[in-house]
């Protein structure tokens, strides 16, 4: 075998080793990945139930309660559109109503079936694709960035 055709056979394998391997990522990485949809867009096009993903909006004032087994039901929403969830476990700290969340599970029967949930941490602080779904629909409400003025001697 000449120079020219060992370099020629190396280089066409070195190729479809990296497209092997190319395909074998993207294939991980496609049963990894959980989508964001905030409830309008949910009720626009309701996924299938066999598709996790995650779902992030307010919860709605009112709407939060405790039932049997440590089930929590609540409504989150965007202002446009609202859906119902249902999530079995401990809530975390910082959740209540009219705050931030991001929960993530799959749809059943057109309740939303959490098994994890993200309460938003602080004041100032929204999901991006939270704060971008309620600007989307015209529900945010931009915060001015000031400071409040100190008095004098604190």
């Amino acid at each position: 075998m000449t120079r020219k055709k060992r370099r020629a056979v190396l280089i066409v394998m070195g190729l479809a080793l990296i497209g092997v391997a190319s395909t074998l990522v993207l294939s991980a990485l496609q049963t990894r990945v959980t989508f964001f949809m905030s409830p309008a867009e949910v009720a626009k096009a309701a996924p299938d139930p066999a598709t996790r993903f995650r779902l992030g909006g307010l919860v709605a004032a009112g709407s939060f309660k405790r039932e049997a087994d440590a089930l929590n039901v609540f409504t989150v929403t965007d202002n446009a559109a609202s859906l119902p969830v249902n999530y079995k476990g401990i809530l975390p700290d910082l959740f209540r109503e009219g705050q931030g969340v991001v929960a993530e599970g799959r749809m059943v029967n057109g309740v939303f079936v959490a098994d994890t949930v993200l309460a938003k941490h602080d004041e100032n602080y929204m999901p991006p694709e939270v704060a971008s779904a309620l600007k989307k629909n015209g529900h945010w409400q931009e915060q001015s960035g000031k400071q409040p003025a100190s008095t004098p001697g604190t």
